[in-house]
């Protein structure tokens, strides 16, 4: 995927524009229009369409949280058979007492400062932010949505 600038900790949030600016406002205004439409006129087909539209109001947010966690999943493999090959011996056997936050934040380490930051998480336990902060030289990630 070709970005026009380099991605950094300032910029490295993104949006999926099919969903956040347009699914999310359309169900969400379906869901606002049903409610309307059983307060102006309360019958029990009013009451069926509001039931509707908050369950595809919430299966629109189920299965964007899906298709994360199994991101989530990816990275999380990708980034401890990373950190295998990069790390040295004693901190290689620490690998699995950093939790997935902490691993999905580690993606963006390069190579080099990767075991420096990957020490300092373990001694002080930092948060995703705190490693994203941290970081010298950005490694970009330009597929996760």
């Amino acid at each position: 995927m070709s970005e026009t600038k380099p991605q950094t900790y300032a910029n490295h949030a993104r949006f999926d524009p099919w969903f956040h600016f347009f699914l999310a406002p359309v169900f969400l205004i379906a869901l606002i229009a049903s409610i309307v439409h059983l307060v102006r006129h309360p019958h029990l087909g009013s009451v069926w369409h509001v039931v509707l539209a908050f369950a595809l109001f919430i299966l629109l947010f189920k299965l964007r949280t899906y298709s994360l966690k199994v991101q989530d999943r990816v990275i999380r493999l990708e980034e401890r058979l990373r950190l295998a090959a990069l790390l040295p011996e004693p901190l290689r056997s620490r690998i699995n007492e950093l939790d997935v936050r902490q691993l999905i934040a580690l993606r963006f380490a390069s190579d080099a400062e990767v075991s420096t930051l990957v020490e300092r998480t373990l001694k002080e336990n930092l948060t995703q932010k705190q490693i994203k902060q941290a970081i010298q030289v950005w490694r970009p990630d330009y597929f996760r949505v």
